[in-house]
């Protein structure tokens, strides 16, 4: 399978002209829409920077939007790098670190290689588990960063694994879905029914769970259903239908952010819709022509959806209407939104890290990590935003009015 790193490939393709090697960047960048130049604004939210590291180093090149994790006081990273890090969550201090390379006597059977991190890290109940681009899953003491288990999967893993009732859940690169025993790891289950197109975006979908059910978006375009303690199909819904008269203008997939509450799934794919469906039976409550690569960031009365451009949407909860539109990052390549109080933030490919006033759209306040992209979502918890670049840096920032 034919894999585009980031939909910044997939738009150079569609002009025309097109050079895609590799995972990440090595385009020809004459031919790609200059991202929308940065407009001054008078701040409405004060964003105060508390601190920023470089534990790891990040996704790098390999694609994956690898995000921080949060419990009991600490943050998460890993990188492709081969290093999986906690780090103080009130100073940045590092906690505990780990490099799982040639030497590190734990997996032997990659050789000379170090293995690199490219799913996760995910945290629950003490337990850190993170996937590698080899198809090795890891889990951790979340404390201490002691071994707990290692489990082989049939391909990388570039989308963080999710842990609920004694099940980690992976999600490969491959299609397949796995539900590995917390305890040990061993395989309890694995969905392979997948139809793997021959042309798909970099980067896979996070799964959701919720009340006993695995959300899973897949690369043919269709958000599948699965029953947690067996792994069992309950519904399957098609968001993007793939149509066109090319591979291109078929490509179909849901890589970004799902998120469920209230017994509704809300998901966003490319090149297809964003819509809100019964979380029982996969029964759409609303459809909205909005194709998007990132997902959906999830508030109480609205989801936010950055759609194919970059242009942030935000659209009403219970009917899909579209309440506002922010034009002003258009082609800056955004990563996945989140939400925090009354605004939306997202990063940028250029290392900037706005927000938006939930009621209309607009500019609140503005900060710059790094010159790295940002491509996963930022990590809220309770009023600090912890953001992360592909280069590993990660930045912490405390909003208030």
């Amino acid at each position: 399978m034919k894999r585009i790193a980031i939909v910044l490939s997939v738009a150079v393709a569609m002009s025309g002209c097109a050079t895609i090697k590799g995972w990440f960047n090595d385009t020809k960048k004459e031919n790609i829409q200059p991202p929308t130049p940065l407009t001054q604004f008078e701040p409405s939210l004060n964003v105060q920077k508390l601190w920023d590291a470089h534990a790891d180093a990040g996704a790098g090149e390999s694609g994956a939007r690898m995000a921080p994790a949060f419990a009991d006081g600490k943050i998460f990273v890993g990188g492709v790098d081969g290093g999986v890090s906690a780090l103080d969550a009130g100073t940045g201090r590092s906690v505990w670190s780990r490099h799982f390379g040639k030497r590190s006597g734990f997996i032997l059977h990659h050789g000379n290689n170090s293995l690199r991190w490219s799913g996760g890290p995910a945290v629950d109940g003490g337990l850190l588990v993170i996937g590698s681009l080899e198809g090795e899953v890891l889990a951790l003491d979340a404390g201490t960063g002691a071994d707990r288990w290692h489990a082989q999967v049939s391909s990388e893993v570039i989308a963080a694994p999710a842990i609920a009732d004694g099940i980690v859940v992976v999600r490969t690169d491959d299609g397949r879905v796995f539900g590995l025993d917390a305890t040990d790891g061993s395989r309890k289950w694995v969905y392979d029914r997948s139809t793997v197109p021959a042309l798909s975006l970099r980067g896979n979908a996070v799964p959701r769970i919720a009340d006993g059910v695995v959300y899973a978006g897949e690369d043919n375009g269709k958000l599948v259903a699965l029953r947690l303690k067996d792994g069992n199909v309950l519904w399957e819904q098609t968001i993007s239908p793939g149509e066109g008269r090319t591979e291109l203008a078929r490509l179909q997939d849901i890589d970004g952010g799902i998120a469920v509450a209230d017994g509704v799934v809300y998901a966003a794919g490319y090149q297809g819709m964003t819509v809100a469906l019964i979380a029982d039976s996969g029964r759409p409550l609303w459809t909205h022509a909005l194709s998007s690569y990132t997902g959906v960031a999830l508030a109480p009365t609205q989801i936010y959806v950055a759609d194919a451009d970059s242009q942030v949407w935000a659209l009403d909860l219970r009917t899909g209407a579209s309440d506002w539109k922010q034009e002003g990052l258009k082609y800056r390549w955004l990563g996945e939104a989140a939400t925090v109080g009354d605004y939306v933030v997202v990063g940028d490919r250029e290392g900037w890290v706005h927000w938006l006033a939930a009621s209309d759209g607009k500019f609140a306040a503005r900060v710059r990590l790094s010159k790295h992209a940002i491509q996963s979502a930022p990590l809220v918890v309770g009023d600090t935003v912890y953001v992360e670049d592909v280069d590993g840096v990660v930045g912490a920032y405390r909003v208030g009015k």
